[in-house]
């Protein structure tokens, strides 16, 4: 008998099967603007914009991070990339029975001050603590509500002057042909962080998580305009990223590998252990997809804020099949494949 495995969990394609296969199927098929088949990182309904996180991340303290303010983060991200305002949290919390109640303070204290920082409150809950051995100490799931933003229109409105747009959010589908990709900034440093810091390696005394609310940091690139696709690069890493960009929007895509944000200290680590850094998992990160007459406008806002301040563009989108195509740093080409999972599990 088939039995769910880590991987299913992991944000890459064995993920992205499971869901199809044992999850979605079963829900009945509802009509709205975003839907649950498009697999889009929030669904929108009568113009509301909602999604829903659960956290298992392991440790509940790591470096630059931990499992409050990624809980929080996480979900701001996931209303934002849409092209929304996030208006509201709500957290639901479970407790293994035996946790000390100061580390429940210091999460919680974390969960807040995030969601202060970022201006989305907590404004609802629920709280559960379990038998011991029930969970691992402490898990969390938040959702969150949002509204569209009042710069999407004008922004789509902008791309609209170069091309034909097809959604009025900024969806995975929403690519064509010539548009850039933007990366954030620096790849890799959550999971290596994490990684790092659970099994003992000691990388993170140079790296630390890149978790953060990037919701102040969309919403000046929707000020400049021509942004039509965004999507939060968490689980599977940039390679998943770009494969599921690539394959919703049904267009190629040509990818610098020497433009993509690196630090050497993620690079040497993977090196090291024998992983890809383009299937890292990160949680302060997302893609950015714009019309190519925008790219440098775009670009040079989001390098004015503490989020994008690395930010690059990394290459394009084409007319040619759907895949990702990699210009390696010796001027080589290959497939960037999509990762069957995370290398790094439980990163979030």
């Amino acid at each position: 008998m088939a039995k769910v495995v880590m991987n299913h969990g992991a944000g890459g394609e064995a993920m992205q099967e499971f869901l199809s296969k044992h999850i979605v199927c079963h829900f009945p098929k509802v009509e709205s603007e975003v839907s649950l088949d498009s697999m889009d990182d929030s669904a929108v309904v009568d113009g509301i914009v909602f999604t829903i996180d659960g956290h298992t991340v392991k440790p509940l303290f790591f470096p630059g991070g931990d499992l409050g303010k990624i809980s929080v983060a996480g979900t701001v991200n996931d209303i934002s990339v849409m092209g929304a305002k996030p208006l509201a949290i709500g957290c639901s919390t479970i407790i293994e029975e035996g946790l000390e109640i100061s580390v429940v303070d210091e999460i919680m204290a974390s969960a807040g001050k995030t969601s202060a920082e970022c201006g989305v409150p907590i404004e609802t809950g629920d709280t559960k603590v379990v038998e011991m051995g029930a969970i691992d100490k402490m898990f969390m799931a938040t959702s969150a509500i949002g509204r569209r933003s009042e710069y999407l229109d004008a922004n789509l409105d902008t791309a609209k002057q170069y091309r034909t747009v097809k959604d009025n959010w900024c969806t995975d589908s929403n690519i064509a042909p010539g548009d850039a990709i933007i990366a954030s900034g620096y790849f890799g440093d959550h999971g290596i962080a994490l990684m790092s810091f659970r099994e003992g390696y000691g990388f993170e005394s140079e790296i630390k998580s890149d978790v953060a609310p990037l919701n102040k940091m969309i919403e000046e690139a929707l000020k400049v305009g021509g942004v039509v696709s965004m999507k939060d690069s968490t689980r599977g890493g940039l390679a998943n990223t770009l494969n599921e960009l690539s394959s919703k929007s049904k267009v190629g895509m040509e990818i610098e590998y020497t433009s993509i944000p690196l630090r050497d200290g993620v690079i040497n680590a993977c090196d090291l252990l024998g992983i890809d850094p383009l299937s890292i998992g990160n949680e302060g990160k997302c893609v950015m997809a714009c019309v190519p007459e925008m790219a440098d406008e775009v670009l040079k806002i989001l390098r004015t804020t503490p989020e994008g301040k690395n930010a690059a563009i990394i290459g394009y989108a084409n007319d040619g099949p759907n895949r990702v195509i990699l210009r390696t740093e010796i001027g080589g080409r290959r497939i960037l494949e999509p990762p069957i999972g995370d290398p790094v599990p439980r990163i979030c």
